[in-house]
């Protein structure tokens, strides 16, 4: 019996990115798995980024370029137009890790399966690979991830998550942490939750996030307490201190996230 290849929609996300769009699309069109939708949505870039997307057209499945209203706006908009029994975003500036990444990916896959996950290797804007997530952040990578494993944070970078496209409800907009609701209301409905244990994406380190740190961490704490209440919230975001704290002492010197 032959194994079923589930169509993999991969979702590049991309405004104002002319020096790093290049880049992400070749990870992507190099892949030897056969069964790939790309889709690549672009906020009405005001730089070079359509001629520089100009050359693939042809290896591009889905294609649209008009403004959004912002990056969550732009993600809700490239799941409406996928096709995928997966769906994995991968913006600009990120990179599939291997030619043949999406293919190890896909044999670990049963009819079961409803999330892919796995490892990332954060680069520098020289593409200098720093180390992965798990290595330069608080934040390890389960070996059986879980919607409870987000309960001190993003265990899970979203480069490293592929989850099954009729399990994925749209993003909350204006929320710097609307990937963990995401991550957590998929978790929550999946059958099977599949560590690769490969290296499935290289991700460019900085984002949103990273820049409007505060508004990001009050975004989380509000999340984390509607899933896991404000006693249990409270407890947690403690321990994310405490971890904080020895993170830092025990990296002194060393690149850190």
């Amino acid at each position: 019996m032959i194994k079923a290849q589930p169509k993999i929609s991969i979702i590049t996300v991309v405004f104002n990115g002319e020096d790093l769009i290049e880049g992400t699309i070749r990870s992507v069109i190099n892949q030897t798995y056969p069964n790939i939708e790309y889709v690549v949505v672009d906020g009405a870039s005001k730089d070079a980024t359509l001629e520089r997307i100009q050359p693939f057209k042809n290896q591009i499945d889905i294609f649209i370029s008009e403004p959004d209203k912002g990056l969550y706006d732009a993600m809700n908009k490239s799941m409406q137009l996928a096709t995928g029994d997966f769906i994995w975003f991968l913006n600009c500036g990120d990179h599939l890790f291997a030619n043949d990444t999406v293919a190890k990916m896909v044999s670990h896959y049963t009819e079961e399966t409803d999330v892919f996950y796995g490892e990332v290797m954060l680069v520098d804007e020289k593409r200098n690979h720093v180390g992965t997530r798990s290595e330069l952040s608080t934040q390890k990578l389960p070996d059986q991830l879980t919607w409870k494993s987000l309960k001190r944070g993003m265990v899970v970078c979203h480069q490293g998550f592929v989850p099954r496209r009729q399990l994925a409800p749209a993003y909350i907009e204006n929320n710097l942490s609307a990937d963990i609701e995401w991550v957590i209301q998929i978790l929550k409905k999946s059958r099977k939750t599949t560590h690769t244990n490969i290296i499935l994406a290289e991700y460019l380190m900085g984002g949103i996030s990273k820049k409007r740190h505060k508004q990001s961490l009050n975004d989380r704490y509000a999340i984390l307490q509607k899933h896991f209440g404000r006693v249990p919230n409270l407890f947690n975001h403690g321990m994310i201190v405490l971890r904080g704290f020895v993170f830092k002492v025990m990296r002194f010197g060393k690149t850190k996230y």
